[in-house]
């Protein structure tokens, strides 16, 4: 599998992994510590052949994905589920590096673009309709829902914010959550 865009990673042990999964160029930000280098970088690399924004689901990795997106329009993401990115032998270790190829392969397969094509409506109302925010499973709807669609977990207050900067339509949030709530009956 060959990726035309350049995939931004966080270290060294990514872009290795990167590497033995798919075809590609990579952009390391050497952790959280992103200087404003490697974002002229990053746009630069975005202006010539596309960015995929592919970082650690936890807190660095999102507060990275957020300064870039924020300083560097139009770049394509993709996610990671936690327990995907997890190593076995440590529980508390989690990247893109301990990721098996497969589920890399899966993630950049499932890449969403950011650029505007049509506006997200779903509105804060649907969010609490679908227990989503404001419930004592919140939590875990919303880790079902970030992996269903592919958009990473998020907390209740980023939520609309990840669903809207992916155009996830309202049609698309009623499909997905029939689907888990159909699935969390089957569990019970």
């Amino acid at each position: 599998m060959q990726i035309k865009e350049i995939i931004v990673v966080e270290g060294k042990s990514d872009t290795q992994k990167i590497k033995k999964a798919v075809q590609a160029d990579t952009i390391e930000t050497n952790g959280s510590a992103i200087n404003k280098e490697t974002l002229t970088l990053i746009k630069h690399a975005q202006e010539k052949r596309g960015v995929i924004i592919f970082t650690d689901p936890d807190y660095p990795g999102e507060r990275i994905r957020h300064i870039i997106t924020r300083e560097v329009k139009g770049c394509k993401h993709a996610f990671l589920p936690k327990e995907r990115a997890r190593a076995k032998s440590e529980l508390k270790s989690l990247g893109i590096e301990h990721a098996s190829i497969e589920s890399i392969r899966e993630a950049l397969s499932n890449v969403y673009d950011s650029a505007p094509i049509h506006k997200s409506d779903i509105t804060k109302s649907d969010l609490i309709g679908y227990g989503l925010i404001g419930t004592s499973d919140a939590k875990s709807k919303r880790e079902q829902l970030g992996k269903y669609l592919h958009i990473g977990h998020t907390n209740g207050k980023q939520l609309l914010n990840r669903l809207h900067m992916f155009q996830i339509t309202k049609n698309e949030l009623d499909l997905a959550m029939m689907h888990i709530l159909e699935r969390g009956q089957q569990d019970a």
